[in-house]
């Protein structure tokens, strides 16, 4: 077996993050729409997951479109209720792993602290090998410059590594790299990747 460690992402993979779920249901679907067209939410999160600071970043936008300023700052007032809740077979998985001896890294964008914020909520964000994070490295999936800290600080590279992320940019970043890479979809088919590739028995990856 060429694998030595498993990189997970977080969000999508490990925890949920959905934040159009979360406004369609604070302020409707229509509206919830409106907002992301004019609003660039997303981009300020990208700014987030570079190191920006959460507050001020969240603040200042809803400061710049006063339209949509209360909704704005839902992102930071209820953060969590966004992130949430977790994806319990992905713990399982990552915890089944870890009890096998197979070292497994976190290789996630998220936001210096946005992290601190979901560490006190999900325990298994605790249990990483090594946690990284593109907030506290300032860069982000999918730039070589993140993956290559992952393997200087690992010592890994290549096929040693197997990557499990939801975005299709961020696993063909890895695929340039030799990692093994698994686009996920859902935790079954991710536990039948574990499977296929000999890190987890059947058994385990229930």
């Amino acid at each position: 077996m060429t694998i030595k460690a498993v990189v997970f992402d977080i969000g999508r993979v490990l925890i949920n993050w959905e934040p159009e779920a979360f406004y369609h249901a604070q302020i409707g679907v229509e509206r919830s729409k409106s907002l992301f067209d004019e609003v660039p939410l997303h981009e300020a999160n990208l700014d987030i997951d570079r190191g920006a600071p959460f507050r001020d970043t969240i603040y200042d936008l809803a400061q710049a479109h006063p339209k949509w300023a209360a909704e704005i700052r839902l992102w930071h007032d209820r953060w969590l209720e966004m992130a949430s809740p977790d994806i319990p077979h992905s713990v399982r998985l990552l915890r089944a792993l870890r009890a096998k001896d197979i070292p497994v890294f976190a290789l996630s964008n998220f936001g210096i602290e946005t992290f601190e914020i979901a560490l006190k909520d999900y325990p298994v964000l605790h249990e990483f090998d090594q946690a990284y994070i593109s907030g506290q490295l300032k860069c982000i999936k999918p730039d070589p410059e993140i993956y290559e800290h992952l393997e200087q600080g690992s010592g890994l590279s290549g096929n040693q590594l197997i990557f499990a992320d939801d975005r299709p940019e961020n696993i063909a970043a890895a695929d340039a790299r030799g990692w093994k890479t698994h686009l996920f979809t859902t935790p079954n088919l991710w536990a039948d990747c574990l499977v296929r590739e000999g890190l987890l028995s059947n058994d385990e990856a229930v």
